[in-house]
């Protein structure tokens, strides 16, 4: 990077800077972290998937598609649930749930089963989301540490203390106009490193063998069960539309863009944008990860400097694999660009490193001040409200920072777990919320029996847990369908414990239970998703007779 590309970063980190000056008028929750409750679905739109599609996809995908083993564009798998979960999001969980005019969405939880309903799903969220999310900046911190030569503890600082002085000046407001800028940045990244890619590949003489076919293929129908057996359509679909239900329905980072919609017409355009974009920009990610991967075989020197990257800062990966596939967008962006592209790029990963910290930051600020401190009858003043709010900001980002430093590089079971967790947790949180929607036979012990059941049993048939306590259990399962075991449990838990626990109370919240009307169905958002699911279903089958 010459002084060019740095001038780009330092103007980038002073225009966030006063983003967040520019909306510090914030006078209560709804203000500070709703967003007053009058935005409108473009940027709300842009910032839930500027939140999902993070850091880790910018490099990561393309690094699976175009030099990971085993990788390819089968990818695109992930995306396939996405307009049937936002079709579920928009006619089931929506309507109670923004009706409601909850902050904290566990709020919701309590009303019908328990405190302790609210606080166990609550405690799990802030702690495998601020793991989790630490875990994300210390991944992006090492790699632009292995491409810039700049140590990664300054990077996370960078990162981190940029992103927690604006969320905590602007609230929602900053994170979510914050988060659409981010993702334009990002998506600006995506278009120049494929065109660059390209125009690099047709001037060392392009494939004469075209792609990889086996890199090509899209859809399996592997039953994701078996060594080996990963991305079969019938367990991306099942799995993924559990997986994308619960995260953009009642995860709180999520969930807390829907509450701060101006109105449930506005959410479901907001839904619609995002089950209609996100397989456009996950293409984009996957075919440039095919360029710049054939930019490697005719380009032998390319993969030397990933190979002598990877020897120099993942000494143990290059033992094992000889490079490290996550270098492979991060080399590309240093030694292909030209100055001035090169620090859009870094402004480009960055941005999205900052878009998942400051989501995680806000969602994880409301749920403490909603589920410890203005919990019960007598309600928080708003000038006590504000600080607080403010207060756990700074509280969550240190965290975040903490949790970088401290499991980040870790090689012990931490980073496991957290993934480990990621995976089993949404089926019960999803059952949870749909529960406490529409039934009226489960109690507080029942579901709560539900949730920690449900969580157990996903984490020992937890192919990462197994690894990690060297147990074998004779056979594989993809992580994907643990979202869907974990629906059937806690389902079937639920029940069976209430009706054994019958002579338990019962809460009912009936004024925010809602009935599936026929209408409901006939709505045009509807129509459009599902036609949207069934063409990305043949347009994948025929992509690899396209690419070839």
């Amino acid at each position: 990077m010459n002084w060019l590309d740095y001038s780009i970063v330092i103007f980038y980190i002073i225009f966030f800077l006063g983003m967040g000056f520019f909306f510090k008028d914030n006078k209560d929750s709804k203000d500070y972290f709703l967003g007053g409750k009058n935005m409108g679905w473009f940027p709300l739109s842009l910032s839930t998937m500027a939140t999902q599609l993070s850091a880790i996809s910018f490099i990561s995908a393309p690094a699976f598609v175009g030099l990971k083993i085993g990788g390819g564009m089968k990818w695109l798998t992930f995306e396939f649930a996405v307009p049937l979960a936002m079709i579920f999001i928009m006619i089931v969980i929506i309507p109670p749930l923004f009706r409601s005019g909850v902050v904290s969405i566990y709020e919701f939880v309590e009303k019908r089963f328990s405190t302790s309903t609210r606080l166990i799903l609550s405690i799990v969220f802030q702690i495998s989301r601020a793991l989790g999310t630490g875990v994300m900046v210390y991944t992006i911190a090492i790699i632009l540490q292995a491409v810039l030569n700049i140590d990664f503890v300054y990077t996370i600082l960078i990162i981190s203390v940029i992103t927690i002085i604006y969320s905590w000046q602007g609230g929602m407001k900053a994170v979510v106009w914050g988060d659409a800028i981010q993702m334009i940045i990002l998506f600006a990244g995506l278009i120049i490193c494929l065109y660059f890619g390209w125009s690099l590949l047709q001037e060392h003489g392009g494939l004469e063998a075209g792609f990889d076919p086996e890199r090509l293929k899209v859809i399996d129908y592997n039953l994701g069960i078996g060594e080996g057996n990963e991305y079969g359509i019938l367990p991306m679909i099942i799995g993924g539309f559990f997986l994308y239900a619960s995260y953009y329905g009642c995860d709180q980072t999520q969930a807390q863009r829907l509450l701060s919609a101006k109105n449930e017409k506005t959410i479901r355009t907001l839904l619609m944008a995002n089950g209609l974009l996100r397989f456009p920009v996950v293409l984009i990610y996957c075919i440039m990860g095919l360029v710049i991967g054939g930019l490697i075989t005719v380009a032998p020197d390319f993969l030397e400097d990933i190979a002598m990257t990877t020897q120099k800062y993942f000494p143990d990966e290059y033992a094992t694999h000889g490079v490290k596939a996550d270098l492979m967008v991060p080399v590309f962006i240093m030694k292909f660009l030209p100055h001035g592209l090169i620090g859009i790029l870094m402004v480009g990963i960055l941005s999205a490193a900052m878009s998942s910290l400051s989501s995680t930051v806000n969602s994880l600020s409301a749920v403490t001040v909603e589920d410890f401190f203005n919990r019960g009858k007598v309600k928080l003043s708003n000038k006590k409200y504000m600080l607080i709010s403010k207060g756990s900001v700074v509280f969550w980002g240190v965290v975040c920072i903490a949790a970088a430093f401290l499991f980040g590089g870790s090689k012990s079971a931490v980073i496991e777990i957290i993934n480990a967790i990621g995976s089993v947790f949404y089926g019960p949180v999803l059952v949870t919320f749909f529960l406490a929607f529409f039934s009226k036979k489960v109690n507080h012990i029942g579901m709560n029996a539900a949730i920690i059941s449900a969580v157990l049993v996903n984490l020992v048939f937890s192919k990462t847990i197994q690894e990690l306590f060297h147990i074998d259990l004779g056979f594989n399962i993809f992580w994907i369908w643990l979202n869907f075991t974990g629906v059937i449990i806690a389902l079937v838990v639920a029940y069976v414990v209430s009706a054994l626990t019958r002579k338990t109370a019962i809460k009912s919240i009936s004024n925010f239970n809602v009935t599936i009307r026929k209408e409901d169905f006939m709505i045009k958002e509807v129509y459009i998703l599902v036609a949207f699911f069934i063409f990305i279903i043949i347009f994948s089958y025929f992509l690899p007779s396209i690419l070839s």
